[in-house]
């Protein structure tokens, strides 16, 4: 998402008045004191000491608590406590987030608010003590909470009817008169979230995860089954087919599924590369979805804000989270989304342009080409091959910056666990500039902590040993060059350079940006021949973040050429231009090419470009005519 378009929806958040109907609990976190306390001179036990004790609301609570966190006009609440300290202490707490509790009815008898108490002595959990277990609603309180929910649905923008605990809707007349006040109001936005009476409720938008969908179906699923994309979306689609209402399928990491009247769309999960804590991450999409909703904005966008949201909460350790505009803002900046996953690692279910090895990623790109004035390269791994291998120059550096001098002599589990780090790090990391990847290997070792402080160095120390490695490996395949034991050929992409000036000749203008420094790829670039066809300019590192990135690059060429996004092509074999070219609205071409046999597909690139968000994949350039009709709109 654009960035003004974020502002635009967080300030269209602040006029929504918003209700929360649900099963209002508190979450109490109690630290233990190990020492414990004194002996019961009753019992003769000894007695369990508290060191420090917080609390929180939890249930709908958590929910209110999102929504406080973006600010709404207003927030009201309505459920049932019990008339008990914890009741008194949750009503406090929600008064706290700005919410109207007026509609929080007290049960005197009968009901003992919902409580989760948890124990810890240190990192350890102990068994959760829980409050509100025998809970039964009485009749009084259920036609209270109706009259509230009537006065909500005419008074507010949109309600979140909001059901987590079993048996908390005693009384079956209940969801019989709720079901007849959502259809009486059928033009208000209500979202659902039922964990147990899902199929019962109807006239409201769903947001359910995939198991709840299948179940919805009819499918005989547990909690543990993995449900196909293809599978997700049918399942989706028939609900909405039968309550035509919007339909938000929850797929965990592999992001949302928004259903409605003008059809699928897929939100892709976002990768997070940080220790996740997943709780509550359903209560922050809820929430946000429909203050989206709300705001008029569409199912789609409503889904991918929310999704964005959603990566926000569940980066917060120890904590049911929430998460803030400016949090959202900033985590927009940086996300890295997970397109098509299952596609990515099934080359089984490619689809190609007829007569082609052209794997047709995004079929929409076929409505977006034939406008292309402006196209970027990557160099190396695109079209140069003169650096192939660079990641096994990599690896040995890191492993021995993080593990110290004699790295083959550490333990046998904790080498295992740096190599595993690194090689995810360098596989990730692809497309980036050197001295980003030496800045995160400092980050590494530090981490590690296995090194002496004083021993790390900086990024341009590990940069220099880094580039004395890989040169000497470059030098050795450039005076093969020289010496005319080797070819131009044998260091360039099959039929890269011929499609070079192909375009060059159609009048595009062409552009060359990497990841290595800037005076290595002119020099390079020059020595293989193609120097001179760049005549965008050719764009390289220059050991200051501030100056240069592909997507500093990217974002010049469209500002500079006043460009829309269909208008440019980029290609590249990594990640980092494929999502900036996607993050441009521009076109994607992902080239997984194997760079020892200079032709041919790589699957392991392929499965990492197709996540990064390539709309076509090619092997490599040699057929030039089928990707130029494919370009030129033909």
């Amino acid at each position: 998402m654009k960035e003004e378009r974020i502002r635009e929806i967080l300030e269209k958040i602040q006029q929504v008045k918003i209700a929360v109907y649900g099963d209002f609990c508190l979450d109490a976190y109690w630290q233990m004191d190990p020492d414990g306390s004194e002996v019961s001179v009753e019992t003769g036990l000894k007695a369990e000491a508290v060191a420090s004790h917080s609390y929180s609301p939890g249930g709908a609570g958590n929910i209110v608590a999102n929504l406080s966190a973006l600010q709404p006009a207003a927030i009201k609440v309505i459920g049932v406590v019990g008339n008990d300290i914890h009741g008194r202490e949750l009503a406090s707490r929600l008064r706290e987030l700005g919410a109207d509790t007026d509609a929080l009815i007290i049960q005197e008898e009968a009901f003992d608010t919902y409580t989760y108490t948890k124990k810890y002595y240190g990192d350890r959990e102990d068994p959760r003590i829980d409050f509100g277990v025998k809970n039964r609603r009485s009749e009084a309180c259920d036609e209270a909470l109706v009259s509230n929910l009537q006065s909500a649905l005419e008074n507010y923008d949109a309600l979140i009817f909001n059901q987590q605990v079993q048996g908390s809707i005693p009384h079956p007349w209940f969801i019989d008169a709720v079901n007849e006040l959502f259809e009486k109001y059928s033009n208000k936005i209500v979202v659902l979230d039922s964990r147990h009476y899902n199929n019962r409720f109807h006239h409201v938008c769903r947001k359910a995860n995939e198991i709840e969908t299948a179940v919805l179906n009819g499918a005989d699923v547990t909690p543990q089954d993995y449900i196909p994309f293809r599978e997700i979306k049918e399942h989706g689609t028939r609900v909405y087919e039968k309550e035509q209402k919007p339909v938000f399928v929850t797929c965990g990491a592999r992001g949302i599924v928004a259903i409605d009247e003008t059809g699928i769309t897929e939100i892709p999960g976002i990768r997070l590369m940080k220790k996740l804590d997943t709780v509550g991450a359903g209560d922050t999409t809820i929430s946000v979805l429909t203050l989206c909703l709300a705001a008029g904005l569409s199912p789609a966008e409503s889904a991918a804000f929310a999704n964005l949201a959603a990566a926000v909460t569940v980066q917060k350790l120890f904590t049911t989270g929430t998460a803030s505009g400016e949090e959202i803002l900033r985590l927009n900046g940086e996300a890295v989304y997970n397109y098509r996953p299952e596609l990515a690692g099934d080359r089984g279910l490619a689809t190609y342009i007829p007569g082609s090895g052209i794997e047709l990623v995004n079929e929409a790109v076929l409505s977006r080409t034939g406008q292309v004035k402006h196209v970027l390269f990557d160099h190396d791994g695109t079209i140069s091959t003169i650096r192939e291998g660079w990641e096994a120059v990599m690896e040995p550096v890191m492993i021995k910056a993080i593990l110290g001098d004699e790295p083959e002599k550490a333990d046998k589990k904790l080498f295992g666990e740096v190599r595993e780090q690194v090689r995810a790090y360098i596989d990730q990391s692809t497309g980036i500039q050197t001295i980003l990847q030496m800045e995160a290997l400092v980050e590494m070792v530090d981490a590690f902590d296995i090194v002496p402080k004083a021993h790390i160095l900086d990024k341009f120390g590990y940069k220099k040993i880094y580039n004395d490695a890989l040169m000497q490996m470059v030098s050795e395949r450039l005076n093969k060059l020289d010496s005319g034991q080797l070819s131009r050929d044998d260091f360039t992409l099959s039929g890269a350079v011929n499609f070079l000036n192909t375009l060059k000749k159609r009048g595009v203008t062409l552009y060359l940006a990497s990841g290595t420094d800037k005076e290595d790829v002119i020099r390079e670039a020059g020595i293989l021949g193609y120097a001179s066809l760049f005549n965008g300019g050719i764009y390289g590192s220059e050991n200051d973040i501030r100056k240069y990135s592909k997507k500093m690059i990217i974002q010049k060429i469209i500002r500079e050429h006043g460009l829309q996004g269909n208008e440019l092509v980029v290609f590249g074999d990594g990640p980092v231009e494929i999502r900036e070219c996607v993050n441009a609205e521009g076109i994607a071409v992902g080239v997984a090419s194997d760079e020892i046999k200079r032709s041919g597909l790589n699957e392991e690139k392929r499965s990492r470009l197709i996540s990064a968000g390539a709309d076509l994949i090619i092997p490599d350039f040699s057929q030039q005519e089928k990707l130029l009709e494919l370009l030129s709109g033909q």
